[in-house]
């Protein structure tokens, strides 16, 4: 790592120079943070956990036909990907009520409640500014100030609305919920094609087993409940994913 060229180091992930033009090295580490880094700690095997996990789902939406800058995973802890430049806004998909949903409109007018099935799938769109704390934005907003297209923007939601149909059987074929997840797009330099960005694992997703009810993602750590590398475990084992990735040694 030491002889590649970072480009950019992030709260989960370091970015470097690809051995191809137009690719990057994604790193996957073990740092945990909640509510914008104001909470952080390393818990070890994490970013192996979400490196596989996030191939696994990458490659499931690449068999689906949704466009990805996912190539291939290199080792325990490294993807390469495609370059591309990040449309700086994250795009969440909730099936359930949980989270900021709750904390925002969980109230007398709007009466929702950890739980509560949304009658549709809601999406929403935030800021990328961490020195913001990501505030909520509109469609309006995006067209307003061109972070986006409005052919760019139709498609982010084409997309996403086909992902949130793709994961969810995907997690409820191993009986797990999906309750929320986000999401992030980038355009390709060369021709601006819009392709599925980061990662898709337990970090971004909100999981409840289907039986239990027992959260299966990074709420774990945001609410103390512990147990998240078990947690993690569990989501990779459900896919037969091969977990001796844990025991090998660092790269």
């Amino acid at each position: 790592m030491a002889q590649r060229k970072q480009l950019y180091d992030g709260k989960a992930k370091t970015l470097f120079v690809g051995p191809e033009p137009d690719t990057l090295i994604q790193y996957f580490k073990d740092d945990a943070t909640a509510f914008n880094a104001v909470k952080h700690d390393v818990i070890a095997g994490k970013g192996v956990l979400n490196n596989i996990i996030s191939e696994f789902i990458m490659g499931e939406m690449a068999a689906h036909g949704l466009p990805t800058h996912f190539i291939k995973r290199i080792n325990r802890r490294e993807q390469l990907v495609r370059k591309v430049s990040i449309i700086p806004v994250e795009v969440v998909i909730r099936n359930v009520a949980a989270g900021s949903l709750v904390k925002r409109l969980g109230g007398k007018i709007i009466p929702v409640k950890e739980g509560d099935i949304l009658a549709e799938p809601l999406l929403e769109f935030y800021l990328k500014e961490d020195a913001l704390n990501d505030p909520i934005i509109g469609r309006e907003h995006i067209l307003a100030f061109d972070i986006a297209s409005a052919g760019e923007l139709d498609t982010i939601i084409k997309l996403t609305n086909k992902v949130n149909s793709i994961l969810g059987n995907l997690f409820r074929e191993i009986g797990i919920r999906l309750i929320d997840f986000k999401l992030e797009f980038g355009r390709l330099n060369e021709d601006g094609t819009i392709l599925l960005a980061d990662e898709i694992s337990p970090d971004n997703c909100r999981l409840w087993d289907m039986k239990t009810g027992e959260k299966k993602d990074k709420d774990r750590f945001r609410q103390d409940l512990g147990g998240l590398i078990d947690a993690y475990e569990d989501i990779a084992g459900r896919f037969g994913l091969d977990l001796s990735i844990l025991e090998e040694n660092e790269d």
